[in-house]
């Protein structure tokens, strides 16, 4: 969604809420109703009613009829090939005659890093591309051992080893980082093949710590690779700088680890994930994506039964424990277990309708030990791609959770219901700062939402938006009216702006909260309040709407909501967020809330197997064998 217009006029509420050319409807749903053809009440899945069947199909972009404007696509990763490192350019000179190369003998005593250099004249390194740059740029200025001393691998070299081998309990795959570790010196072995063992390992050593350091502190993808829905800036990373460091520390480990995203939701997932390993899977596994009616049959459901019963407390026990006792091994959900299946659905914070579906089932069973597990794998690869620090206070949405929250000095201060994007109108997945807030707000109607949903509309009704409350403008910002517009001559170039006027019925509500984005998402209020009735609530074009907007509003300016309210009835206006706010539109199907206490949330968007998808693609480019 984009804001449309630059003009900011205060406006009385009762002028605002006037429609544009001086038509007033009898009130807010009398607005939806001739907007949008009956009414949310026939449509709830959207602002706008579907496009009317074609008498005829025309070619697209004949008439504007077939043309459409298509969201972000997901991409088959590919992971950067490995290279082999160079290591000519570290390689001794020739010797000027036969004699003196005779006289030049490697030793591994002479502990002479130019000498032992030459072992690498026939070693096959691969490594990502910057890192093998950067092997040869820092061991060209700085011509000594790191990991080396005294002719055996030293105490600092023991220490990266062991916290690379640990990289398990960061979600993280040990093999990407494993180095063969030279044995003590033997009575076999020359000290020519010695010396070419050790300054074998100190390069295999460099390069994989330089891969951990990267993956620990931005991930193992990029995620702006795997779609457009992704966008997160690049956390640079000096490699050269990483070498100086350790070249220069016997704290190799607290290094190391901090390349970490510092932040207790991290550790909170890294406690939970060693929980999940040392844990037996579930007792009673239950299909997830389990549907069930009253008066239909399942295996599934004498496990759901038993896990009731298993579960009941003195209350629960009163009311419905004889009827579980008589139907608790019943296949047939029988009417009589109707009421039983609701009181759960509700202690859960749901509907309570009695149909038995997955959020039914994941409350009852929860999710598997294998799904669990790849859930915070998951949950730890995206926060690398995130700030270590979060900041504070910030404002924070879980989208597969539908919920924001207001965090300041590690509390939360509010939480709010939210609904995000359909399926088919996916919210983004990115980190910004919060700038403004806008009461009573202009609606610019993004040019997506004018090709695939007004579109179809206007061309046979095209003044319909002069008198639905929208003002058209051209390039220039002249206003025009939209019955003067062939709005069939443009395919999905629309050369023209519409934004709808503040009013109770306006599609942003009374409040907008920008975070400016080219994403062009924002959070608002609803006039659609059922909405948050619902447990799955990606229902929207792709912004977030707030079920307490005054009170989000309230937390960002620093002030009350008395105060937000005192402002609303001054009509249009725009105030400007003075602090630093960072704002996380994020994606998480495990999150830990305010006590460390890890959720679990359905994959809305079927993301994270795409994110299983490039995890594997990167790892199938590092595995030796490939």
């Amino acid at each position: 969604m984009k804001i449309l217009g630059n003009k900011r006029t205060v406006l009385p509420v009762a002028i605002v809420a006037t429609l544009a050319f001086g038509q007033q409807p009898a009130s807010a749903q009398g607005l939806f109703d001739m907007l949008f053809g009956g009414g949310i009440r026939h449509n709830p899945q959207g602002e706008f009613p579907p496009p009317p069947k074609p008498r005829k199909m025309r070619p697209a972009g004949e008439d504007g009829g077939s043309v459409r404007i298509s969201g972000p696509t997901y991409n088959t990763y590919r992971a950067d090939k490995l290279v082999r490192v160079d290591f000519k350019s570290l390689l001794p000179a020739p010797q000027a005659t036969a004699a003196q190369d005779a006289a030049f003998v490697p030793s591994v005593t002479s502990n002479s890093f130019r000498d032992a250099v030459a072992g690498l004249s026939d070693y096959e390194l691969f490594a990502e591309p910057d890192i093998a740059k950067a092997l040869i740029a820092y061991y060209s200025a700085n011509p000594d051992f790191i990991w080396v001393s005294d002719n055996i691998p030293n105490s600092r070299a023991q220490d990266a080893v062991r916290v690379l081998g640990e990289a398990a309990s960061y979600g993280l795959t040990p093999a990407d980082y494993s180095v063969d570790v030279p044995a003590a010196a033997h009575s076999a072995a020359t000290p020519e093949e010695q010396t070419k063992e050790l300054v074998r390992f100190e390069m295999a050593l460099s390069a994989r710590v330089l891969r951990y350091a990267h993956d620990a502190q931005s991930g193992r993808v990029d995620p702006n690779r795997m779609t457009g829905y992704y966008d997160f800036p690049a956390k640079p990373l000096d490699l050269e700088g990483v070498l100086k460091t350790l070249a220069h520390t016997q704290e190799v480990r607290t290094y190391l680890e901090s390349r970490h995203p510092q932040n207790a939701e991290y550790q909170a997932l890294r406690v939970e994930l060693e929980a999940l390993e040392a844990s037996e899977e579930n007792e009673i596994v239950v299909d997830p994506k389990l549907l069930l009616k009253p008066g239909e049959s399942s295996p599934e459901l004498p496990k759901l039964l038993t896990l009731i019963s298993r579960n009941l407390d003195d209350e629960m026990g009163g009311s419905y424990g004889e009827v579980l006792a008589r139907l608790g091994k019943s296949e047939l959900y029988d009417p009589e277990l109707v009421p039983v299946i609701k009181a759960v659905q509700q202690r859960a914070g749901m509907k309570g309708d009695g149909v038995i579906g997955p959020r039914t089932v994941a409350s009852l069973a929860g999710a598997s030990k294998a799904d669990k597990v790849e859930k915070v794998k998951v949950a730890l690869e995206e926060l690398r791609w995130m700030p270590s620090d979060l900041g504070s206070p910030r404002v924070f949405i879980n989208q597969p959770a539908f919920t924001a929250s207001y965090i300041d000095n590690g509390e939360e201060k509010l939480k709010t219901r939210a609904v995000i994007g359909r399926v088919t109108n996916q919210t983004a997945f990115f980190y910004n700062q919060i700038k403004q807030v806008d009461f009573h707000p202009y609606w610019g109607v993004p040019q997506s939402i004018i090709v695939n949903e007004m579109l179809p509309r206007l061309r046979g009704d095209p003044g319909y938006l002069d008198r639905a409350g929208y003002e058209v403008t051209d390039s220039r910002g002249k206003r025009i009216p939209s019955a003067a517009v062939d709005w069939g001559a443009y395919g999905a170039n629309i050369p023209f702006n519409v934004r709808q006027q503040p009013s109770e019925a306006n599609a942003l509500g009374e409040l907008k909260i920008l975070f400016p984005n080219k994403h062009a998402i924002y959070m608002h209020d609803t006039p659609q309040k059922s909405f948050f009735e619902r447990d799955m609530r990606a229902l929207s074009h792709g912004c977030v709407r707030l079920q307490d907007p005054r009170g989000m509003a309230a937390a960002v300016l620093g002030t009350t909501v008395d105060d937000i309210a005192e402002k609303l009835k001054h009509g249009h206006s725009t105030e400007n967020v003075t602090r630093v706010i960072p704002v996380y539109v994020a994606y998480f199907t495990a999150w830990p809330d305010m006590s460390g206490k890890v959720e679990y949330f359905d994959d809305v968007y079927g993301r994270d197997s795409k994110l299983m998808q490039a995890l594997d693609a990167t790892e199938a480019v590092r595995t030796p064998s490939s």
